[in-house]
């Protein structure tokens, strides 16, 4: 009887499975959460580790064929899509429509596995990028606020609290959500669009509006109309991340646009063979690469940390300025308490005020005690080094930042010894922290290993002293050989273009990343000081027409090029936006994995 007792116990739940699971899916708003928030393959899992333990769910819960039924659409659809696919996948993925002709190689649709598979997934991928940014940027404040010594304004202290409709975590994820959702749908639409008009049916409308029909089948359509999404950046408010968004697809679309017209033979030309045609592609200069922007950034950077140093990321200015101790003097121990000593940045204001005045002598207090105008008034903040500072120094600018000794070349080999250690030291710390998720490569080959974290450490030690060093010396040197009246203010730029050169030590040291964020630091920057001196107007939203045109440029060279996108990671996530798929289609398609993430792992790409 034990043994009869125990099979009707396990089939007791068996009956009303059917009945709740049936009525709980024939409810339609059950129904579109599910769809909404997740797919076939991530509820299978979920039913497996976590419904399946537990007998309340599993009863009440849908089974994982009732959720592959719902996701895959009406019947029809259904057989149609399980007989174009592998039984032992259970990926039911069928063709969306066929290429017109060879120019439509931009017309890639979805598969049709559902009624509404692709909007569904475009949806449930938007709501997880609003979940995910939100939570992220509430994770940034807390971590910020906590562990970083992050302060609040005071000022925002005494407002009223914000309206949720007018939070900036809200506002990001709900544009960032919205760029993704709206550029699926419309890249869909005029792939679809497209296909129509390729049709040998739609002959009459191409015949009658030659320009528009040429228009709308051009290969690139899809990626130019989609880009339009980009407009929903303009949800976030105005502010400093916004333009760092803008700057730095804008500086990613320009790589990928240089990197397709060099990979085609458009910058360095072609070779010609022995027919007198074009062979192959002529190689890179050796010395040709991101480095050479870092003299017109650091130029540029110098001058504005000088002139506008409002308009120069506070970290920036700070990392300069933290580490040129040797050119910006400190307050001396010995220094009597109760007179003031000038802080760093009204050193460097004092400099850009002699710049303006057109670089004064030194009248030197020791020499001349009994003298009144040894100081301009403007410049009175800067006295406590000046009035020290040696007899034998003749320039003001001199006597400000190495008051102590008047040889401006032992001054500037005195700052690389005192610098250049303990730089490589912090850097030798972080270099060793990103070699840890790299461990097997320490442990399989520790010289090698070892070498090139050294070495790497090394020179870019030396691109930051190098640079630095130059960047100060050179307002001596050009105090030396330039007359006075010789570009007074444009010192600074040339100076810092001079220490820019320095990145030729690093432009093999795989640094680039380095060098392009300065590049974007100096680019906005740039801006804002010519919006400020008027050089040229500000145009309200013009980061969001940034920000779209750099989506047209990455989405026009993705389709003319993939492998113009260098990176692996970079083309799976512009074929994910494109709702393509976390696939590396830049690759040929037979080395592309049949796996895939989730139920982006569908895209038909015909020959």
């Amino acid at each position: 009887m034990a043994s009869r007792a125990r099979p009707s116990s396990s089939r007791s739940p068996a009956p009303a499975s059917p009945s709740v699971t049936a009525k709980s899916t024939s409810d339609p708003v059950l129904r579109n959460a599910l769809r909404y928030t997740i797919s076939a393959r991530e509820y299978a899992l979920l039913h497996k580790y976590v419904i399946s333990r537990s007998r309340m769910l599993k009863r009440r819960a849908p089974t994982v064929d009732t959720v592959q039924k719902m996701m895959d659409g009406a019947p029809q659809s259904r057989t149609r899509a399980q007989s174009s696919s592998r039984p032992d996948k259970g990926k039911g993925k069928g063709k969306e429509a066929e290429r017109a002709d060879d120019s439509a190689a931009a017309a890639r649709g979805p598969p049709a596995r559902g009624t509404d598979d692709y909007n569904a997934r475009a949806i449930r991928h938007s709501i997880r990028v609003f979940v995910a940014t939100g939570a992220l940027m509430k994770l940034w404040g807390i971590v910020s606020a906590r562990l970083m010594g992050a302060k609040k304004d005071p000022a925002s202290a005494n407002k009223k609290k914000q309206p949720l409709h007018k939070s900036p975590t809200l506002r990001l994820s709900l544009s960032l959500s919205t760029i993704l959702l709206m550029y699926r749908l419309l890249f869909r639409f005029f792939t679809r669009l497209r296909a129509h008009l390729l049709d040998p049916t739609a002959a009459p409308f191409r015949k009658r509006n030659p320009k528009t029909a040429s228009t709308l089948t051009s290969p690139y359509a899809p990626a130019v109309g989609a880009s339009l999404a980009g407009l929903a950046l303009g949800v976030y408010p105005s502010q400093q991340l916004r333009v760092s968004i803008a700057v730095y697809t804008l500086f990613r679309a320009l790589e990928f646009g240089w990197n397709c017209a060099e990979d085609n033979g458009m910058v360095w030309g072609w070779e010609k063979g022995l027919n007198g045609k074009p062979d192959r592609k002529r190689a890179r200069p050796w010395w040709w690469g991101s480095w050479m922007l870092q003299p017109f950034a650091f130029g540029q950077l110098l001058h504005a940390s000088v002139f506008d140093r409002e308009l120069v990321p506070k970290t920036y200015t700070d990392f300069i300025f933290k580490h040129s101790t040797s050119y910006l003097s400190t307050k001396p121990l010995d220094f009597p308490s109760s007179l003031r000593w000038p802080g760093t940045y009204e050193i460097v204001e004092s400099l850009s005020e002699m710049a303006r005045l057109n670089w004064p002598a030194f009248i030197s207090p020791t020499l001349f005690p009994n003298k009144d105008d040894t100081l301009p008034a403007s410049l009175a903040a800067i006295a406590p080094l000046t009035s020290g500072a040696h007899p034998l120094i003749s320039s003001l600018s001199c006597a400000t930042i190495h008051p102590a000794d008047p040889s401006c070349t032992r001054n500037f080999l005195t700052f690389w010894l005192q610098s250049f250690p303990p730089i490589t030291r912090v850097l030798l710390l972080a270099y060793s922290a990103m070699l840890l998720p790299r461990f097997k490569a320490l442990y399989h080959f520790p010289v090698s290993t070892l070498h090139r974290l050294l070495s790497s450490a090394l020179r870019m030690s030396a691109f930051i002293t190098g640079s630095l060093a130059t960047a100060w010396s050179s307002i001596c040197f050009f105090q030396t050989w330039f007359p006075r009246a010789f570009l007074p203010t444009q010192r600074f730029f040339l100076g810092g273009f001079l220490a820019g050169f320095w990145a030729l030590v690093e432009h093999r040291g795989g640094n680039r990343g380095v060098f392009l964020y300065s590049a974007r630091v100096s680019v906005d920057s740039l801006w804002k000081v010519g919006v400020k001196r008027r050089w040229w107007r500000a145009m309200k939203g013009g980061d969001v027409w940034v920000f779209v045109l750099a989506l047209m440029l990455t989405g026009v060279v993705y389709e003319r090029d993939a492998r113009a996108v260098k990176e692996g990671s970079w083309r799976k996530g512009i074929s994910w936006v494109r709702g393509e798929g976390w696939k590396d289609w830049g690759v040929d398609p037979e080395d592309v994995d049949n796996g895939g993430d989730d139920d982006d792992d569908a895209r038909v790409k015909d020959e």
